[in-house]
């Protein structure tokens, strides 16, 4: 099983930015699919962003298009998600996933197996 680690969280003021990196020990990455969710309180875990590992493809939830942008550097073994214009709504635990075919949580057709431990983001003035 791949093991994930995010980081880049924190609190951060309406219109700000941060990177959320996703980490990956002992595994290659790239050789999997990675999804970004995200879990506010009081409502249901979300998808936010996929990046294929196939031909580098991506897919953006409709409440994060054109403010956060995913990306792999395959360096470092690290895929990131980099959110801009952060809203208060998007403040919720992020969780960066690896595809695992045969189990796991079905998003897009894709079952993400693999998690990490989350990261917290707070978007508050």
């Amino acid at each position: 099983q791949v093991q994930l680690v995010e980081s880049g969280g924190g609190l951060v003021q309406p219109g700000g930015s941060l990177r959320l990196s996703c980490a990956a020990s002992r595994f290659t990455l790239d050789y999997y699919a990675i999804g970004w969710f995200r879990h506010a309180p009081g409502k249901e875990r979300e998808g936010v962003s996929y990046i294929s590992n196939s031909d580098g493809s991506t897919y953006y939830a409709d409440s994060v298009k054109g403010r956060f942008t995913i990306s792999r550097d395959n360096a470092k073994n690290t895929v990131y998600l980099q959110m801009n214009s952060l809203k208060p709504e998007d403040t919720a635990v992020y969780y960066c996933a690896a595809e695992s075919p045969g189990y796991g949580s079905s998003w897009l057709g894709i079952n993400f197996g693999s998690w990490g431990q989350g990261t917290q983001v707070t978007v508050s003035s």
